[in-house]
C-alpha cells in the first residue's frame, strides 16, 4: 500500500541536499543551484516538515550584510507562505580555502577566531528562525599527517570553542542545543571525533555536557565499518541522540550520500 508523507512524519531536508549541484571532488557543477524559495515551496508540496541549512547554503561565502539579509528575508517569507519550519541549522567551516587546516582547531589563531565568529553568527540566525538544534560537523578538524597537529592540543581548542558557545546560549537564555556529527575521514585523512563513541566521550569533558549530544549519519558510521543501528542505540542509551541524518552508503568507501535505504535496505529498516 502506498503511503503519502505528511508533516506529522517530521522529516526535514537539508538545503545542501535538495540544492546539490552535482559537483564532486573531480568535477564541477552539472546543474544550476536551486533557489531557496523554490526549495521551500517544493518541499512543502511534498509534505516535508522543515528545512535545515548551512550559512553558505543560503548566501555565498563573503556576502555583504545587504546580500545576506536579502536571502534571509526571502527565506522567512517562503517559510511564512508554506508553514515549513527550521528545526536545525549548522555552519560551513570546511568549504572555503581559509579552513584548509580546520576551523576551531586550525593551527592559525586568526582562522580559529574567524571560525568562531562565523559559527556564532549562524547560531544567532538559527535562534532567530526558531531552530532548536545546532549541528557541528568538524569536516576539516583533522589532518593528513600525524605530525601536522598536536591532537591533544587540537581537542583542547575544540573544547574551548564549544564551551564558549554553550556559555553564550545559557547567558542569553536560548532554547537550543548542540549536536556533534561524527565522521571518520573525508575531506581530511583523519577527522577528530570520528565516531559516536569518540563524540560522546568528548562531550563528557565539557563544562555543560547536558547541552551537547550527537548527530549520527548512516554513511558516516558505515564509512568506519560500524553498525549504524548500534550507534543509534548507544546514543539513545546515553541520552545523547539530539538529531539524526538519514542517507545511504555501500560499505567502506568515500562518502556516497545515497538516498536513505540505498546500499543496505535491511539496516535502514
Amino acid at each position: 500500500m502506498a503511503t503519502q508523507p505528511t508533516r506529522d512524519d517530521k522529516f526535514s531536508f537539508g538545503l545542501w541536499t535538495v540544492g546539490y549541484n552535482g559537483t564532486d571532488p573531480f568535477g564541477g557543477p552539472t546543474r544550476p543551484q536551486l533557489d531557496v524559495v523554490e526549495a521551500v515551496t517544493r518541499l512543502a508540496e511534498l509534505g516535508a516538515y522543515g528545512l535545515t541549512f548551512h550559512d553558505d547554503d543560503l548566501f555565498a561565502f563573503g556576502s555583504t550584510d545587504a546580500e545576506r539579509q536579502k536571502q534571509i528575508d526571502r527565506l522567512k517569507q517562503a517559510l511564512s507562505d508554506t508553514g515549513l519550519i527550521i528545526p536545525m541549522v549548522t555552519t560551513n567551516l570546511f568549504s572555503a580555502p581559509v579552513f584548509k587546516d580546520g576551523g576551531f582547531t586550525s593551527n592559525d589563531r586568526g582562522v580559529r577566531r574567524f571560525a568562531m565568529r562565523k559559527a556564532m553568527r549562524q547560531l544567532e540566525l538559527g535562534v532567530e528562525l526558531g531552530a532548536r538544534t545546532f549541528v557541528m560537523w568538524g569536516g576539516r578538524e583533522g589532518a593528513e599527517y600525524d605530525t601536522a597537529k598536536d591532537i591533544r592540543g587540537a581537542l583542547e581548542r575544540y573544547r574551548e570553542a564549544v564551551n564558549f558557545f554553550a556559555q553564550h546560549v545559557v547567558e542569553k537564555g536560548y532554547d537550543i542545543r548542540f549536536a556533534i556529527e561524527p565522521k571518520p575521514n573525508e575531506p581530511r585523512g583523519d577527522i577528530l571525533l570520528p565516531t559516536v563513541g569518540h563524540a560522546i566521550a568528548f562531550i563528557e569533558t565539557l563544562e555543560r555536557p547536558e547541552l551537547f549530544g550527537v548527530n549520527p549519519e548512516v554513511g558516516h558510521e558505515q564509512m568506519a565499518g560500524l553498525n549504524f543501528t548500534a550507534g543509534i542505540a548507544q546514543a539513545l542509551y546515553q541520552g545523547k541522540l539530539f538529531h539524526i541524518d538519514l542517507n545511504g552508503q555501500r560499505g567502506i568507501k568515500y562518502d556516497q550520500d545515497l538516498v536513505f535505504g540505498h546500499g543496505d535496505m535491511q539496516i535502514a529498516f
